[in-house]
């Protein structure tokens, strides 16, 4: 049997070149392809699964009646920590490519958006909510560019 640790390791190894592929390389039509497909995320779920199968009881214990002591006891299962881990790997993976697309569609440059994929890597919450501020912002202010050119041309 493979050993927890490993596994737990193997999870961000999985990912880490496709993060290297959105924040070193965007643009490039190889990331382009591969940040619109879901392809990247099914070896790091495959080590969710090796990991989460063994703790299953466990597992469907703390998500189907969620409780603070219910994950803290997950938690302490190797298989459990490391299957949450690598549940975070994949979600982060699939935010990071959702954001690189929707940075591509808007145009936003790469020097913005590499510390903000970096952030996602190591902190998704924090690197989630500024870009969805940033994409806010450039939404309101493009849709907000073109009612005041279009006001100007009917007024």
């Amino acid at each position: 049997m493979t050993d927890h640790s490993t596994l737990f390791d193997l999870a961000f190894l999985l990912a880490a070149p496709f993060w290297a592929l959105l924040i070193l390389a965007p643009g490039r039509r190889w990331t382009d392809r591969i940040a619109a497909s879901p392809l990247p995320m099914v070896p790091v779920l495959v080590v969710y699964l090796a990991l989460a199968v063994p703790v299953f009881p466990q597992l469907w214990a703390a998500v189907s009646h969620p409780d603070l002591a219910g994950f803290q006891d997950l938690l302490r299962l190797g298989g459990g920590a490391g299957a949450i881990w690598a549940q975070v790997i994949a979600w982060d993976l699939f935010l990071g490519q959702w954001m690189y697309r929707e940075a591509r569609a808007l145009h936003l440059h790469p020097l913005l958006m590499g510390p903000l994929l970096l952030l996602t890597v190591l902190l998704s919450p924090i690197g989630v909510l500024l870009f969805l501020a940033i994409r806010a912002a450039t939404v309101r202010r493009r849709e907000g560019g073109g009612a005041e050119d279009r006001g100007r041309t009917t007024g």
